[in-house]
């Protein structure tokens, strides 16, 4: 079969869903993947893997109509020269306007995964409530004919559900996106105590909690590393690079950008922390686990998932930077805990979260 896998990120199609697609070559399928970057930066990446790569029109956050309409006749267009006979599609624009595309082509194996709902369902503006009846109607007619939909949590699942999005279709539950358990091996700690935590620099992934925390531990503790991975983002809700600095220049954080492989820095920490408002199933912090690293997150929708509380890590409300700090002051004063967490948090990730297990559930959903 010709499987195609959408998604308006193609970083995240490379990185996040690479073992995905190579289930499906090993199965004897062919294999597209459709982002958003060029066709000039990527082809030879995927075309090292098996893979080819079409890119498609679309950007990942805004609601101008324009280019909306644009997003899908562009993802049409590629479907039209294809020819998928299965869809698998990720990330809301994707999700949306790849269903509206194929259901205009009389594709019906479409197989959307729900991986967070992002933070125009965390808002309660007048806004933010008219843009989520728009994604809701979208939502409800693009999935429409979808025979599965995958999710990585009960909560999304429960507000699909109360939306009128879900009818016929069939929920298939994953452990997020699983973890390649190979490539992220357990690793020692370092002798100096260290922090970490892996975003896209917006404040929904909490990241602003994170640097308050960091900068009121590193008054008491000022030994102590903070570090911090990731890109600056065209989100609403993303940091300006000015307010970055002033805790780079401060010394509160050592900030190292957006890297390819996060792995030398999961080694530099004892412990890693994301403090997000919502997720689907966060990916850093399963990649977390599998390195052998006890975990901060917050008791929230997708990461309350990762983490059981006092076995594996220490779940915190969400924008509490108060119980933050009290959790990484705990590590602190019992570096040991780190490596006892961490382990736990190995055996979690080798259990319920590798790739290999959430990948066969996949398979077997969409037949393949």
């Amino acid at each position: 079969m010709r499987i195609a896998v959408l998604s308006c990120h193609t970083p995240s199609l490379f990185w996040f869903r690479m073992d995905m697609m190579q289930s499906f070559l090993k199965s004897g399928h062919t294999v597209y993947a459709v982002g958003n970057e060029t066709e000039a930066k990527w082809s030879g990446k995927f075309a090292a893997q098996g893979i080819a790569y079409k890119q498609i029109l679309v950007q990942r956050n805004g609601m101008n109509p324009l280019n909306d309409l644009r997003t899908l006749f562009s993802i049409k267009r590629v479907l039209q020269q294809i020819k998928p006979d299965k869809i698998f599609t990720f990330q809301a624009k994707t999700v949306i306007y790849g269903g509206l595309a194929a259901n205009i082509l009389g594709i019906t194996d479409v197989y959307p995964m729900i991986a967070g709902l992002g933070s125009l369902f965390l808002k309660d503006s007048l806004k933010a409530k008219f843009v989520r009846g728009i994604l809701t109607t979208e939502y409800r007619i693009a999935l429409r004919k979808c025979p599965v939909i995958f999710f990585q949590n009960q909560d999304d699942r429960e507000t699909f559900q109360g939306n009128g999005i879900l009818r016929r279709q069939k929920v298939v539950m994953l452990h997020g996106s699983g973890v390649n358990t190979g490539r992220f091996e357990a690793q020692p700690l370092p002798e100096r105590f260290g922090f970490l935590c892996i975003s896209r620099l917006i404040r929904d992934k909490g990241v602003y909690e994170y640097l308050e925390a960091c900068k009121r531990t590193k008054e008491n503790y000022p030994q102590v590393r903070c570090l911090l991975v990731g890109p600056y983002d065209s989100n609403p809700s993303a940091l300006k690079p000015e307010e970055l600095r002033a805790y780079i220049e401060d010394g509160t954080i050592e900030y190292f950008g957006e890297q390819e492989d996060v792995r030398p820095y999961l080694g530099q920490c004892h412990v890693f922390i994301l403090p997000s408002y919502r997720e689907g199933t966060p990916k850093t912090v399963l990649e977390a686990m599998s390195s052998g690293r006890a975990v901060i997150t917050t008791d929230a929708p997708g990461c309350r998932e990762t983490v059981v509380d006092g076995e594996n890590g220490y779940l915190v409300p969400i924008k509490d930077i108060d119980a933050l700090c009290r959790r990484m002051e705990q590590f602190i004063l019992d570096p040991a805990l780190a490596g006892e967490m961490g382990r736990d948090g190995r055996r979690k990730a080798e259990k319920i979260f590798d790739v290999k297990l959430v990948n066969e559930k996949i398979c077997e959903a969409m037949g393949v």
